[in-house]
């Protein structure tokens, strides 16, 4: 244990954010550089090394986390480091994106705030960058079998670092011109540099990873070509078939979906673009829905100079504490204000959207909108509630419904799906088809990006099993696994 008295003599402190009025001009990450490694030693003291650690049940990823919130008091930055990549391939990402649901999880969060578990995370990884200790891991042999990876998001990458610290040669497929997938595209620079894949991307290379873009498995090349030239496949092309909004005016211009809007603010950043195709400036933005996804289209709106913004969400509003159907250790809904919302803009609560009406141009201009109640658990308009607010620009952020089945890549490979409309996969992620893996929301379904890593790397123990016989790759998770997270 830390510090007996940690949890008592110290509270809770979180990494600190920059001046709203600076950070809104600019697209670098919006904490404080630097300002978290004084206070983690602390922070990290609060850890009471449970009997039954539950945080680690609520990590799909099993982080040994009173063991490097140890060595981070103790200030033994090496053997955290080495403790934090026994379970977790890229902290750096988890350390910045993830909801936490350790936290929720951890037993002091029974009466007290909970140990700032992800900021101890971010910053024992964070060091090791900045130090140099974070070095390739090159297998001392090749196996001579051949593995091909279909996407580079979190599930990609993860299964692929793995696979290729096993000893076998693998490739890793993205159809976007660089590796990264939601990571790079979906992930706005302000909540996450895009120098943390690259230089995670080029650890890889070092190892023996290689990389092919721009190419997407089913219309570029057959799935079918794909499964002859490798001896194991892994399917990690995530759940990108985005939830529609079929409602009166849906063909209007100005209407997209987040995941048109945001890969072309991160192009900007990457020198693609001066201005983006789709811009916020000078607009009334509206985004309709009310996840991570939306906040990080209000970040985006503000950055770009929008007139206003207004997120829309047709569930309640959540409390600030947990209510009784979801009592610790579970991960509660509750209401979360991100940095985006620190920004400004509106939220609304308990609202569908109608219809949209546009000018004589055919571009969108408003928005109509009533107030929906549950009753007996159905949803009904509340009359005498419609209304229409300004809206020139429209994202939608509702979330996604599967993986692409219009390229082609299921039915080449001949998948099948299960009654969710992901892959359906065995115990060790193998799909109906020999030799073909599948990892992340592919066949998952939308979820955390703790549980893509948790699922490539669970996925590259299958595959390791496959190839050779026996594996001794580590197994966070089986597909049918359910964390207390969920």
């Amino acid at each position: 244990m830390a510090d007996p008295k940690g949890f008592l003599n110290h509270g809770r402190e979180v990494a600190r954010t920059r001046p709203v009025e600076e950070r809104v001009k600019d697209w670098n990450e919006v904490y404080v550089p630097g300002s978290l490694l004084p206070i983690i030693s602390k922070q990290a003291s609060r850890c009471m090394d449970c009997g039954i650690p539950f945080c680690h049940n609520g990590c799909p990823l099993g982080n040994l986390i009173p063991e490097w919130n140890d060595y981070a008091y103790r200030e033994d930055w090496s053997a955290a480091l080495e403790r934090l990549h026994a379970t977790n391939n890229f902290p750096e990402f988890t350390g910045r994106l993830c909801p936490a649901p350790c936290e929720s999880a951890c037993v002091l969060g029974i009466n007290q705030p909970a140990v700032t578990i992800k900021n101890v995370e971010v910053s024992i990884i964070d060091k090791a960058w900045d130090s140099g200790d974070v070095a390739p891991q090159a297998p001392e042999r090749l196996s001579g079998k051949t593995v091909a990876v279909i996407g580079s998001g979190p599930a990609g990458l993860a299964a692929a670092q793995q696979l290729t610290r096993a000893g076998h040669t693998v490739a890793v497929y993205e159809r976007a011109d660089r590796i990264g997938g939601l990571l790079r595209y979906g992930i706005p620079e302000f909540k996450m540099e895009k120098r943390h894949i690259n230089r995670r991307i080029e650890q890889m290379r070092a190892e023996g990873t290689r990389f092919r873009t721009g190419i997407e498995i089913g219309r570029d090349m057959k799935a079918t070509d794909l499964r002859k030239r490798y001896d194991a496949v892994v399917i990690a092309a995530g759940s990108t078939v985005s939830r529609d909004l079929p409602v009166p005016g849906r063909e209007l211009n100005g209407i997209h979906f987040a995941m048109e809007y945001l890969p072309l603010a991160n192009k900007v950043q990457e020198g693609d673009y001066v201005t983006p195709p789709i811009t916020a400036e000078g607009k009334h933005v509206v985004v309709i829905g009310g996840g991570d996804t939306g906040a990080d289209c209000v970040g985006t709106a503000h950055r770009q100079g929008a007139a206003s913004v207004t997120q829309l969400e047709i569930m309640p509003q959540p409390g600030e504490e947990r209510n009784p159907g979801q009592p610790w250790p579970t991960f509660p809904m509750l209401y979360k204000v991100t940095s985006a919302h620190e920004e400004g803009g509106e939220r609304m609560y308990s609202v569908s959207t109608t219809h949209f009406e546009g000018d004589e141009d055919g571009n969108v201009q408003w928005l109509h909108l009533v107030e929906v109640e549950f009753v007996d658990g159905k949803l009904n308009q509340k009359p005498g509630t419609e209304r229409k607010i300004p809206a020139q620009l429209v994202t939608l952020a509702m979330g996604f419904t599967g993986i692409d089945q219009e390229n082609g890549m299921v039915s080449q490979f001949g998948l099948d799906l299960d009654e969710r409309g992901n892959v359906a996969r065995d115990g060790d992620f193998q799909t109906s088809v020999p030799g073909v893996f599948v990892a992340g929301d592919a066949g998952r379904g939308q979820s955390l990006i703790v549980w893509a890593i948790a699922e490539g790397r669970s996925a590259a123990r299958g595959v390791d099993r496959f190839l050779t016989g026996a594996s001794g790759l580590p197994a966070p998770i089986r597909p049918t696994d359910r964390a207390l997270a969920v």
